[in-house]
Parts: structure tokens; sequence; C-alpha cells
């Protein structure tokens, strides 16, 4: 008897915009990311992730150093 397959899940990918950043800050912290924070999570992810990445990088971000946020001029 062969093993079951398991089923592939697949997430989908949504926009890394302003406002899906935003809204997982807020569901995910209580609180919003100033702007330099919503920045460097749209650097790290690119246009578009799966909402566990997106997630995963808004409780990241607030782990860092202020100094691994910030792009130099």
């Amino acid at each position: 008897m062969k093993p079951a397959k398991k089923p592939v899940v697949r997430e989908a990918k949504i926009p890394v915009s302003d406002s899906n950043v935003a809204k997982a800050a807020l569901r995910l912290l209580s609180q919003k990311l100033v702007s330099t924070e919503v920045h460097y999570v749209q650097r790290t992810l690119g246009t578009s992730a799966s909402q566990s990445a997106i997630d995963e990088q808004v409780l990241a971000v607030r782990k860092l150093p202020w100094s691994a946020i910030v792009v130099a001029d």
C-alpha cells in the first residue's frame, strides 16, 4: 500500500504596502510602526509576500537595533 500524499499548502502572496504592514502591526503589536520601520519591512520583503512573512518581519523589526533599520544617506 502506498503512503498517502500530503497536500501542498501554498500561501497567497499579498502586496507589501504601507496599509498591509500597518494592519499587521496593529493586529500583532497593538500599535503603529514608524515610517522608517515600515520602509525597512518593505525593503526586506520586496513587492509581495505571504501574510506570515509580513507578520514575521513586523515582529522582528521591533527587536532590531535602530542602526540596522535606518538607511544612511
